[in-house]
This record gives structure tokens, C-alpha cells and sequence, in this order.
């Protein structure tokens, strides 16, 4: 039996959570509030993970702490780099190995379904958040001073699904009641989805396989297909008719920026939805 740390937010955190509870494992999930699933063998503990010291007392002892967290999308650049600092502390005090869960922002815009092995170009401020996250924890591991690996996403669907992703609050409800959805760009181009239980699995795995450690790995995804496309797979598995399926153009996403926040955002990675948007993870299933 081991023990996990995970920072968590949202639905991958917990249901790691679960799963690692499931296979006897001891499990901590930290979060702001102390919020988490209910299991007799999670504990929950309210902390602040950008506090290093406290951090590294709750990863003393630990095998694995991973970082589930999701700050708001509007506090990257301000949030992650202190909580991102103090997991490295954390995983470095402990001998804890740091197993992070990413997405493809670091990639930046590409014409190809995206390896590991590509170069971290992103542009955007969210993208470049991401790609310093590793860049430095990678630094870090090759100093010899702590262990770690990157998990990398495309956008989730599945089970649980409703605090975040594309296909989640934004899309489910609507299905299931015949409203129309409405996507960001093309609803026709092919995109990469990951499978929340294929996400979580892959942060077990790889957190317990030193073949892992040193590198970043793509979760195992099913081949691409638009937003149109698992709007129709959805419905058809919810029993429903699937509605009708809008694309915003840019001048639309424009408009609801000045209104929302969290729309204003999503400018700079909407290049993400107007064309092909794939991810190729043949080196994890291969490994």
C-alpha cells in the first residue's frame, strides 16, 4: 500500500481519488476548502497548496503527489506559478514523485496531431504558463533534484463531467433537454478528446512506472472527431435527439468577451477549434 498526495480540483482530482482508494491505497486530497469525495480511506484536508511548507508537511512520507488543481482560467499567470513552485518544493522534501496533470496548450498552434516530442511554441499566455510549468519542473528532475512526469490532455468528456470541460456544463445539459449547442470555431473540424477514466488511470500508472519519470506522455485517445460528431454520440448514448450544433466565429467570440471573462479567455487558444485539433498518443499505448 502506498500513500498519494493530490491537489485537487474538480472531477480528474477526485476521481483519482476513488480510484486509488479502490486499490487500497492511502490517499490525501488537499484542497483550499478540504472539499473532496467521500471514502473512508480519503482524507480530507483543507490547505492552501501554494504554501510550500505546508504542502511539503502533508507530502512527507508520500510516493506519489500529484497536481490536479485548475485555477481560473483567469488567474493563470498569478496562480500557477507559486502553486506550481511549491509542488516542485513539496516533491523535492518528500522524495515524493510529482506527476502532473497537463493539456496541450504548451504545443501552441500546429498542422499535425500533436507528439510529445514537439517543441513547447505556444504563444499565448496560457500556453506559455503551461510549457514554464514543465520546462521547470523537468530542470528540476534532470538536476537530480526531484522525480516527475507530465500527464497531457486534450479537452475531457465522461462520467462526472459537469465543473469543466467543452463537453461537459457547456454541452450535456443542452443535449438533454434539445437545446441547440453552441461551439467555439468550426464544429466540423476534427478534435481530440481524453476520457476522464482514461485520464485518471494514466496518472496511476505512470506515477508508479519509472520508465515514465523525466518526460511528458499523451493520454490514450480515441481518434479525433468534431464537436458536431460527439454531439451525435452523446445523444445517441443519452437516448436523445441530437440538437442542432452552432459554430461562434471570431467576431462572435469577440462580442461575448466584452461581457465575460471567461469568454475574453478564450481568444487566444480558439485557434484550437477552428481547425483540426488532434493528438496522437501511440508512444503511451505503445509503452
Amino acid at each position: 500500500m502506498g500513500r498519494h498526495v493530490i491537489v485537487v480540483a474538480g472531477t480528474n482530482g477526485s476521481q483519482l481519488a476513488e480510484l486509488l482508494a479502490e486499490r487500497g491505497e492511502e490517499v490525501v486530497v488537499v484542497s483550499r476548502r478540504g472539499a473532496g469525495p467521500v471514502n473512508a480511506r480519503i482524507e480530507l484536508v483543507a490547505c492552501d497548496a501554494s504554501d510550500p511548507a505546508a504542502l511539503g508537511a502533508l507530502a512527507e512520507g508520500a510516493d506519489a503527489l500529484y497536481n490536479c488543481a485548475n485555477p481560473p482560467y483567469t488567474a493563470w499567470e498569478t496562480e500557477w506559478p507559486p502553486l506550481a513552485a511549491s509542488l516542485i518544493s513539496a516533491a523535492e522534501s518528500s522524495g515524493a514523485v510529482l506527476v502532473t496533470l497537463s493539456n496541450l496548450y504548451g504545443y501552441g498552434p500546429v498542422d499535425h496531431p500533436m507528439v510529445e516530442s514537439d517543441p513547447l511554441a505556444a504563444t499565448s499566455r496560457k500556453g506559455r504558463v503551461r510549457a514554464t510549468m514543465w520546462e521547470t519542473a523537468l530542470a528540476a528532475h534532470e538536476a537530480g533534484r526531484i522525480r516527475c512526469v507530465e500527464v497531457r490532455a486534450s479537452d475531457f468528456f465522461g462520467p462526472g463531467l459537469m465543473d469543466q470541460g467543452y463537453l461537459g456544463e457547456r454541452c450535456v445539459p443542452r443535449i438533454l433537454v434539445g437545446k441547440a449547442v453552441q461551439g467555439i470555431g468550426d464544429p466540423d473540424a476534427p478534435h481530440s478528446w481524453s476520457y476522464v477514466p482514461d485520464v485518471v488511470a494514466a496518472l496511476a500508472l505512470v506515477a508508479t512506472d519509472e520508465r515514465s519519470f523525466g518526460r511528458a506522455w499523451h493520454v490514450p485517445t480515441a481518434p479525433p472527431t468534431s464537436l458536431r460528431q460527439a454531439v451525435d454520440a452523446l445523444s445517441a448514448a443519452a437516448g436523445v435527439s441530437a440538437p442542432t450544433v452552432r459554430g461562434l466565429p471570431p467576431i462572435g467570440l469577440a462580442v461575448l468577451g466584452v461581457f465575460s471573462k471567461q469568454m475574453a479567455e478564450m481568444k487566444e487558444i480558439s485557434y484550437q477549434f477552428t481547425a483540426p485539433f488532434e493528438l496522437d498518443s501511440s508512444s503511451y499505448q505503445a509503452t
